[in-house]
């Protein structure tokens, strides 16, 4: 029942948010529906980019046997339920934040280590990496297989008052993702994490129910955080990424010529559209000063400081991760 009731509800989606799909004219019956659900903007956005890339090439390339849909802006579901109506069968492809998966797995909490990455190009380096690929592989236990990662960018602090130094931030309550890692990281700097969904940030922030956030300048400028808080801070303390997840029911009912050209395009798709986000995420920082937001940029000195107040929360993790995962991620940035 609650697999008719949850199909019943996307398809009543379609009609009243007709403009949130990848094809207006929607899937004919005959082809096999991919509904692609996520939490960010349509467009402009990294991630919402890349599902609405995915979707052109998947109703072009495999026209008569697969049609996809995208639902951005959590028109069907949040990061949270969306992992039911994978398995379900409701939807069948999301990319929630790596957070997320903290329920499933402990491995991925790599990614939400403070200045673990120096670029964005070293850590797109290694989401592409065999490790990288490994770590999703810790899903299938649950019923979902990891297809890769959509890379949104790096993340930068922001709240109601001044951000230069690490003391700047005591005190706070900051809007953190369901992350221990984000929790652990925020009390580091003496401040309070809450754990909020996505699409509470910007009230919360505008009622003073949270001080402040962490975001990638995408996520800042389409969500229209700027307008609700005193300023933003280049700190590029972590990594913003999506594991890109579908069932394994839903993979392994595709006949095999099907499934491997879905995979196909997926891979493609993914690589091409990742190596788009710096040049997108310098896009939403502009487009953030020109609409009269605040952006502070860090020293040297200053950055030294936030790297060696949060850098230690590392130690805290490693049992989870594995400290030779950390240091191979690591690596990455040295080299």
């Amino acid at each position: 029942m609650s697999k008719m009731l949850g199909a019943a509800s996307a398809l009543a989606m379609c009609v009243v948010a007709g403009q949130a799909m990848a094809d207006p004219a929607g899937c004919d019956g005959e082809e096999t529906v991919i509904r692609f659900s996520h939490v960010v903007a349509a467009s402009g956005h990294p991630k919402g980019d890349a599902a609405q890339l995915l979707a052109d090439r998947i109703n072009e390339q495999m026209e008569g046997t697969a049609c996809m849909e995208v639902y951005p802006n959590s028109t069907l579901y949040d990061d949270d339920k969306v992992m039911e109506a994978l398995l379900l069968g409701d939807v069948q492809l999301a990319a929630p934040s790596l957070s997320k998966f903290e329920a499933y797995t402990k491995k991925l909490r790599l990614y939400d280590l403070p200045f673990l990455f120096s670029s964005l190009d070293t850590a797109n380096a290694y989401i592409g990496s065999d490790e990288a690929k490994d770590l999703l592989s810790a899903l299938e236990s649950e019923g979902y297989t990891g297809l890769g990662y959509i890379m949104s960018g790096l993340k930068q602090f922001s709240a109601n008052k001044p951000l230069e130094t690490p003391e700047d931030a005591a005190g706070l309550k900051f809007r953190v993702q369901t992350s221990d890692v984000a929790v652990a990281m925020i009390e580091a700097l003496n401040a309070s994490a809450q754990k909020l969904a996505f699409k509470e940030v910007y009230g919360a922030l505008q009622t003073g129910v949270v001080d402040g956030q962490e975001n990638s300048w995408c996520n800042i400028y389409t969500q229209k955080f700027f307008e609700v808080q005193d300023g933003i801070t280049e700190t590029n303390h972590q990594v913003l990424a999506y594991g890109v997840i579908t069932s394994q029911e839903f993979l392994e009912g595709l006949d095999e010529e099907t499934r491997s050209q879905f995979l196909k395009i997926v891979d493609e798709t993914l690589a091409e559209a990742n190596n788009q986000v710096a040049e997108k995420e310098g896009e939403c920082r502009q487009s953030i000063m020109d609409a009269g937001g605040t952006i502070r940029e860090l020293t040297p000195e200053q950055r030294e400081a936030w790297v060696s107040t949060m850098k230690p929360v590392w130690q805290q993790f490693e049992g989870d991760i594995g400290a030779d995962v950390i240091e191979n991620a690591a690596n990455t940035s040295a080299n």
